[in-house]
């Protein structure tokens, strides 16, 4: 039988948040204006998961 071949995980969830170039450190995604939380980023919009507060691209 042939072994199943784990996927790459990145080094850490960090990385899919933040974006570190030198000594800044910078979030990837937008902050909700109202409750302060990152938004989920599609394909025609913004969206907050915790408020449903939505913006349009």
């Amino acid at each position: 039988m042939a072994k199943k071949q784990k996927k790459k995980q990145p080094a850490s969830k960090v990385a899919k948040v933040y974006e570190i170039s030198g000594d800044s450190i910078k979030a990837k995604n937008k902050k909700c204006p109202k409750c302060n939380v990152f938004m989920a980023n599609h394909k025609d919009r913004w969206t907050c998961g915790r408020c449903q507060y939505m913006e349009k691209k």
